[in-house]
């Protein structure tokens, strides 16, 4: 059956060709770069209006980065992987849609599909796994839910953008099976099946060449094989040179106005070094995406309004997501049964513990980050959950965090905007101590004429003694607290990549003897200093820490022991931070950071039933989990994170996630880490072996260690058995039984393993078995549920390298039906010709 939107592409064609015909040169050039960071030119004479693109994996930014203008934040990208649901992924993309439309976006820059081909990437948590199906799938599902509201995607970071490390320059060399069967799968999967409106090149190049000027990949693979009919936009300042993007596949060069497109492609044109047809397939594209996204005012947009989602309750679809997504990777006994969930009846006073306790984190750092309305921390969920007379207490124990907090409790905050004369130019309230824009300053502020910001308002302490200040940005910065300055000095961004230093700036602390309850005016004034692509992007980026005295670390840890051992049970609550895990750098290492381990592990020794919640984007290290009866793994878990805890820790839902990428015990166990480029390059030497199939083909040559957790591993709140398997080489039916005592949800897991050898080795090198297929069933306590999954002719085969094609390898294969990559429960046999 034609699918819909190439229907559509067919009848709206005309219209895109008249109004391409009344374009001069100077006008198509301009629709391909920007007018500025976010947006396109409208063109009134065309009726076309102009095209606004946000950032949004989790939630839609929109034109203005900035707490005043709230945006639902949902649980981080591997969270929604983790829930094994493209149907809940569809549901996350309409209600992104729908917030998209409320802030006039009508193009996300989202999803992101790059591989976790290492636990050091430091984007790991913005992508979905380390397997390519359960990310096609899953990413599948959160285009057609964008789409589905009349907002367009553009999958990212095509390709090979898998790491943060020299991301700019880096050249990845992969050969060309690995190419195809793990890097551009989740891309071909999502054109085919969910047909996106845009596709993201990336930064980096792929075997010499950037992305942005790829044509083998982008005109050959992307719109040759895959017929592939949207528009392929540019990563941020990632468009080099004008003829060889053009000529490469490349459409919008953003962020504008100034960029290699423009008033440059034009003088190209008239230079004779790209023709004018060049110019005009690229300015169809544009076009067509306008129509799509009801820019166009001569033809209907892709989706009618009578058509699209509306009133799609955020939060609780974050809420939702968020508890199918905890992974609960183990739960032993405590007493008479296993220690989740908990059963508040039985416990007078719950210990929780840690500074992410207090202060969740809800996602990643850098361009993926949104301001919600609210967080509910994991502190604030468990109490409002807990019945009368179950007591929640808290304590730190340690702070992982490296940056004092943006100053928000005791603080009374107001921006106010200057031009050079000292006029206001505008005045905002403020949520915290951070003031920041991208692209679009407040109403009624130009960027040319901005001067200064200034932080103000009154500050009252809550406690006496050694209050800590820190500034941060970029510009000339001065602190003055009850009329005394504290700071004043030039901040540089400094050097490297300049997003880093955008979003994650230097900080310079101060400190300052207050007293508990006396109010002080307080006053951070900026001067900025553009940092970024130009002075033709408008970025401002500085924000005014606090924390109030602390006692010392050793007494912070006591305390929390003592907590911990007065009470029934201890939840610990552990955490990566900004500075761990961000966009803009990759990892060092995957310990925790502080000293949150010793913080467990004394805690663990004090109470017994201590459960140890996990809230990072991606695997750390946890030394002690063979010491706690139970761990969850949290992710990212957005905004209503401590109502979905809560949820999952009482009883009221299961924990549904499965893990998405192999959780390793050590770093120095995992098989695959570079991230790091040697004279420019990293070379993916490990072929077709990521992820799970790297550890088991490690396991099998080696005898080398098993990851912590497996790929496809999760614990719920009952027990299934697996009875019968039938499969055919396309399917494969799956009938289990919960044997349970409470109602539940199973995530069916089917890998296929090739078994045809030939004197004794397989005939093409191939993983020990990959995922094919997956399904999620319900059943009450004794009842069975059946899973139909249907298996891909893509499965049986791998890309030829001599050929260049794909070729269909027969044979016997296994097909498992599993609860993970290492738990398979039955085995059928099937042979394929």
């Amino acid at each position: 059956m034609t699918d819909h939107r190439s229907a559509y592409a067919t009848a709206v064609a005309p219209a895109v060709e008249d109004a391409l015909g009344k374009l001069d040169l100077d006008t198509k050039v301009r629709l391909l770069a920007g007018q500025d960071v976010w947006t396109l030119p409208a063109v009134p004479g065309i009726g076309l209006r102009s095209l606004v693109m946000s950032d949004g994996p989790i939630g839609v930014r929109g034109p203005r980065w900035s707490a005043e203008d709230p945006s639902v934040a949902l649980p981080s990208p591997t969270a929604l992987a983790a829930t094994w649901d493209a149907d809940l992924a569809r549901r996350a993309g309409r209600l992104l849609a729908q917030e998209a439309r409320r802030k006039g976006v009508h193009v996300l820059l989202a999803p992101t599909v790059n591989l976790h081909r290492s636990p050091l990437g430091g984007r790991h948590f913005e992508c979905f796994s380390e397997d390519p199906y359960l990310t096609g799938v899953i990413g599948a599902g959160y285009v057609a839910g964008v789409q589905d509201g009349g907002v367009g995607t553009t999958v990212k970071h095509f390709v090979g953008n898998d790491a943060e490390t020299e991301r700019f320059t880096v050249d990845n060399r992969i050969a060309p099976r690995p190419l195809r069967e793990l890097y551009l799968a989740p891309f071909e999967h999502i054109v085919e099946t969910a047909r996106p409106w845009g596709v993201m090149t990336a930064y980096n190049r792929v075997n010499g060449v950037t992305m942005t000027e790829h044509r083998e990949l982008v005109d050959g693979v992307l719109r040759g094989e895959w017929n592939f009919d949207g528009v392929n936009v540019s990563d941020w300042t990632a468009a080099r040179d004008t003829t060889r993007a053009l000529r490469g596949g490349l459409d919008l060069a953003m962020p504008g106005p100034r960029t290699v497109f423009g008033p440059p492609l034009a003088d190209a044109v008239r230079a004779g070094r790209v023709t004018e047809a060049e110019v005009d397939a690229a300015v169809r594209r544009v076009l067509l995406l306008a129509a799509r996204t009801g820019c166009l005012e001569s033809v209907p947009a892709a989706v009618p309004p009578g058509d699209v989602p509306e009133d799609i309750d955020g939060r609780a679809l974050a809420r939702e997501i968020a508890r199918r997504s905890f992974v609960l990777v183990r739960n032993e006994p405590v007493g008479g049964g296993p220690a989740l969930p908990l059963d508040p009846r039985a416990l007078r006073k719950i210990a929780v513990i840690g500074a992410a306790a207090e202060d969740a984190r809800v996602c990643g750092g850098g361009s993926a980050t949104v301001f919600p309305e609210r967080i509910v921390s994991p502190l604030d969920g468990l109490r409002a959950a807990l019945p009368a007379g179950t007591e929640a207490v808290h304590a730190v124990g340690a702070d992982p965090r490296t940056r004092v907090p943006h100053a928000r409790a005791g603080f009374d905050l107001r921006a106010r905007y200057y031009d050079a004369d000292g006029a206001l130019l505008a005045e905002q309230p403020q949520s915290d101590g951070k003031v920041q824009a991208m692209g679009r300053l407040p109403d009624g502020v130009a960027p040319r004429a901005l001067h200064s910001v200034e932080l103000t308002g009154s500050f009252t302490p809550q406690a006496s003694g050694t209050h800590t200040f820190a500034v941060s940005g970029t510009g000339e910065l001065r602190l003055t607290v009850g009329g005394r300055v504290l700071f004043d000095a030039v901040c540089s961004p400094g050097t490297g990549d300049p997003f880093e230093a955008l979003l994650n700036p230097a900080e310079h602390r101060v400190e300052a003897e207050l007293t508990a309850g006396q109010t002080l005016d307080v006053a951070l004034r900026c001067v900025p200093r553009g940092i970024g692509p130009g002075a033709d992007m408008p970025v401002l980026t500085f924000a005014l820490g606090h924390a109030e005295p602390r006692p010392d670390p050793d007494a912070e840890l006591d305390e929390a022991v003592r907590t911990a051992a007065d009470a029934d049970a201890a939840i610990v609550v552990v955490a990566t931070t900004e500075e761990t895990e961000s966009e803009g750098f990759d990892r060092t290492g995957l310990a925790l950071p502080g000293r949150q381990d010793e913080l467990v592990s004394r805690v663990a020794a004090a109470n017994p039933y201590t459960i140890v919640v996990v809230n990072s984007g991606s695997p750390v290290e946890l030394p002690w989990r063979d010491a706690v009866p139970a761990v969850l793994l949290g992710w990212f878990p957005g905004q209503e994170a401590g109502a979905a805890l809560a949820d999952v820790l009482l009883g009221t839902h299961e924990p549904g996630g499965r893990l998405p990428t192999t959780w390793p015990a050590r770093l120095a166990d995992a098989p695959v880490t570079q991230v790091t480029p040697v004279d420019g390059e990293v070379h993916y030497d490990e072929g077709v072996f990521i992820g799970y199939r790297a550890w088991q083909r490690r396991e099998r040559e080696e005898a080398g260690p098993a990851p912590a957790y497996p790929f496809g591993h999760g614990l719920g709140y009952t027990d299934w058995s697996y009875e019968s398997l039938e499969a055919t080489p396309a399917r494969a039916r799956v009938r289990v039984r919960n044997t349970g005592s409470r109602p539940g949800r199973e995530v069916v897991q089917i890998y296929l393993a090739p078994l045809t050898r030939v004197a004794g080795r397989l005939p093409v090198e191939r993983p020990d078995r990959w995922l094919a297929g997956f399904a999620t069933v319900e059943a009450a306590p004794g009842e069975t549920a059946e899973a139909e999954i249907a298996l891909p002719r893509r499965a049986y085969e791998i890309w030829d390298e001599r050929s260049g094609t794909r070729r269909f390898i027969d044979g016997t294969y296994a097909i498992e039906a599993a609860r993970s990559v290492t738990d398979r429960r039955l085995t059928a046999r099937v042979t394929v010709a």
